[in-house]
């Protein structure tokens, strides 16, 4: 089977690029490389001994889109490509608007067009804007507090309305918490561009030297160290989740993995998970077990929050563990176990 991968050169692409070429498929991949480089494409063919048919191209080209859709049949489309960053989409909105929003919408018109019509969209949990209990589940009130987070809710709203609308559409959304990690063999992982947003790769190029500090953006939130809580989950174990949800919607994308039918679907043709571990670390957790495990010492100062940050959120991942059997571990090392996170009570309906 051959599967339609845009953003499959960035973080979360590569890693699904991975397992679905472990899992003997074909692959395309649609990527820009605005925050990525072409040089995965060529470790991942090389790790897998496998052929990637790439197209450099940006999703808000029409017409590039459907040429490739002219040329390729697909099972199914993942699509990851988007702009990422809370703080840049704060600055930049329109850009972000363009690109996630209406690239969105150039991608489904070819599906459309061409009849392809199962997709596992990239959504994310910043849809719940802060959140009003803890943990989160999918039927948590849905919100934004920065542009990025109102792009995919936005596309996601445009989903349902399709799902709802046209027959024959098979559409997963998966919220993703905070992706960390990297394969074993260390070929593939957060390497973004330029100063990375995410906090692992920013550690990283601290401890190696291209950074001098870590900028902790707050001290002063409601929480156990005054630093924000987030709920971090492997990006392996995310990449898998994809497969998963190919296997949801009737594609046998991964062996040995049996997906039961969900219960209380409001509407068949589109489901939405949680992606995360039911677990909350801080920033400043995070840093110390960093620290701890690599046997390094990192300089951090305290910054001034970022506007569109939210204090803390963790994921109820039930829904998903229990169609799939699925429970993600913890993204945290062995050694150091976090605070437990206090569920409240959530609003009445």
């Amino acid at each position: 089977m051959n599967f339609l991968i845009t953003g499959g050169a960035g973080y979360i692409g590569s890693h699904i690029a991975l397992m679905l070429l472990n899992n003997g498929h074909k692959i395309t991949v649609v990527d820009n490389f605005s925050n990525s480089n072409s040089s995965v494409i060529n470790k991942l063919e090389s790790h897998t001994n496998s052929e990637i048919t790439l197209y450099e191209v940006d999703i808000c080209n029409q017409e590039d889109l459907k040429k490739i859709f002219q040329t390729q049949k697909f099972e199914a489309v993942i699509h990851l490509a988007a702009l990422k960053s809370v703080s840049e989409s704060v600055l930049h909105p329109k850009k972000y608007f363009h690109n996630n929003v209406y690239g969105t919408s150039c991608l489904l018109a070819s599906m459309k067009e061409f009849g392809v019509k199962k997709l596992i969209y990239s959504s994310s949990a910043t849809v719940y804007g802060a959140p009003r209990y803890l943990p989160v589940d999918e039927l948590h009130p849905l919100s934004f507090t920065n542009p990025y987070a109102e792009t995919k809710l936005l596309c996601e709203e445009s989903l349902k309305e399709i799902a709802l609308q046209e027959d024959g559409w098979k559409i997963v959304c998966l919220r993703y918490f905070n992706p960390v990690g990297a394969h074993d063999s260390g070929l593939i992982g957060d390497n973004p561009t330029g100063i990375p947003n995410n906090l692992m790769p920013y550690l990283v190029n601290v401890a190696s030297g291209q950074l001098p500090f870590i900028n902790v953006f707050g001290n002063d939130y409601d929480t156990y160290d005054g630093t924000g809580v987030r709920d971090y989950v492997h990006v392996m174990d995310l990449a898998e989740s994809h497969l998963l949800a190919l296997n949801y919607i009737g594609i046998k994308a991964i062996e040995h993995k049996e997906i039961a039918p969900s219960k209380n679907i409001q509407n068949k043709n589109i489901s939405i998970f949680n992606i995360g571990t039911g677990n909350g670390t801080s920033v400043l957790e995070l840093v110390e077990a960093f620290k701890k495990v690599n046997s390094v010492n990192l300089k951090y100062i305290y910054g001034d929050r970022r506007e569109g940050d939210i204090c803390k959120v963790v994921c109820d991942p039930i829904k998903a563990n229990t169609i799939s059997s699925f429970t993600l571990k913890p993204c945290t090392p062995a050694a150091y176990t976090p605070p437990p996170v206090i569920k409240t009570t959530k609003p009445s309906a």
